[in-house]
């Protein structure tokens, strides 16, 4: 398989650390706008013919089509922050390879009752121009990081498996990761957080389809797995509450995400400054949007891993009924941060993210996962996608609640 990387931070560089040693993986092409950190990811490979170097602006759908033909790639796999899918999407139709992502299209608030109704939902443009890519007999897969992706394959495996109906389903994150050295130091994308903790969160009902609430409602604490233990969750918009019930029959979807205080806090401060505002503006003779400005001020996740200590928890909480008793499950992935820097060299929630999408690749690569249109990850056999989990280092547990 021959693959064009679209952005090389620290997820990119995860996928290709993990990459690496599956020797079906013949070349993937590390692009990104910023040439000197593709060249450092090159040197930690160590093998500049299998990871060739290609400087790429994600904005301009034509040069990215341009690389996809130099190398003849057979799927372009988006690591960009989601601003940046449209162009990376149509450029995968136009040249007619296959395409990922590990976040869908970007969402817009409704403009006069944005947490209550929903305006343009997550994904949206992809699916509207889901009937195109099934006459022209390509596949995007949507959504395949580790949430949603991960998440959304734990759903489908309960369905098929754990329950006879399905009540809700729940996807809970939280960690006890520790970034020492720092004040405040995120570990993923800035840009990303702000995105989906701000937007008004979507919540999906089976009477009711989907509407909003308002960012960080619902406030609740759930008891992760593994020594990380009681902690408070609240809504957050996430992809999965838009692809779980395209595919998996069942009454009620959330996600909701441990954030804890100081976290919510200068989210909040951001928004109330207007740091978080995604549109430049003019400063002096310069036009710059302030939320760059902000992930341009903190410390870049792809090399806090050092600096990190602890563990990150992702997972799907489902409800239902199984033999005609009630029955809860959380089915989790648990990522430590030192056996992530001492196998990978990434840190976990970088990792954790990553793994999934190879494995997508994998089953692209082996016919196991087949299809054309845009689908998620939760519209195909969980079972040889959670079998590879283990494999590839990241085993996953079932626990009855």
């Amino acid at each position: 398989m021959k693959v064009l990387l679209v952005g090389v931070g620290g997820v990119g560089e995860a996928i290709a650390a993990i990459a690496k040693n599956r020797p079906w993986v013949e070349k993937i092409v590390l692009s990104d706008y910023n040439l000197d950190r593709c060249k450092e990811v090159q040197e930690k490979l160590g093998d500049p013919v299998r990871f060739p170097i290609e400087w790429v602006d994600a904005s301009q759908q034509e040069l990215i089509e341009g690389l996809a033909r130099k190398y003849q790639v057979d799927l372009i796999m988006n690591a960009c922050d989601p601003s940046f899918n449209e162009p990376i999407f149509e450029a995968a139709f136009n040249v007619g390879t296959k395409y990922m992502d590990m976040a869908m299209t970007l969402s817009t608030p409704h403009p006069e009752n944005p947490f209550e109704i929903c305006g343009v939902k997550l994904g949206d443009y992809q699916f509207e121009r889901a009937k195109l890519w099934e006459e022209k007999g390509l596949l995007a897969i949507l959504g395949l990081g580790v949430e949603p992706g991960m998440a959304d394959v734990f759903a489908r495996y309960a369905q098929d498996y754990l329950f006879d109906e399905i009540d809700e389903v729940n996807v809970r994150d939280g960690a006890n990761l520790e970034v020492r050295g720092y004040d405040f130091a995120p570990n993923f994308s800035i840009w990303t957080t702000i995105e989906e903790c701000l937007n008004p969160p979507v919540i999906w009902e089976k009477d009711k389809g989907w509407f909003t609430t308002e960012p960080f409602s619902e406030p609740e604490i759930f008891d992760f797995p593994e020594g990380i233990g009681k902690a408070e969750v609240v809504n957050v918009e996430h992809e999965e509450v838009l692809l779980v019930p395209r595919w998996i029959k069942c009454k009620r979807v959330t996600f909701k995400y441990g954030l804890g205080d100081q976290f919510i806090g200068v989210l909040k401060t951001l928004h109330m400054l207007g740091l978080d505002n995604k549109e430049p503006i003019q400063v002096k003779d310069v036009m710059v949007a302030p939320r760059d400005v902000v992930a341009a001020c903190l410390p870049d996740p792809a090399h806090l891993g050092d600096h990190m200590f602890g563990q990150t928890c992702a997972g799907t909480w489902v409800k239902g009924t199984k033999d005609g008793k009630p029955r809860q499950v959380y089915i989790y992935q648990v990522a430590d941060n030192e056996e992530c820097m001492k196998t990978w060299g990434c840190q976990a929630v970088v990792a954790q993210t990553a793994f999934n999408a190879v494995i997508g690749w994998d089953l692209l690569e082996h016919g196991v996962w087949k299809g054309t249109g845009c689908l998620g990850p939760e519209a195909f056999d969980p079972v040889p996608f959670l079998e590879k989990m283990a494999d590839y280092g990241f085993p996953y547990k079932i626990k009855e609640r």
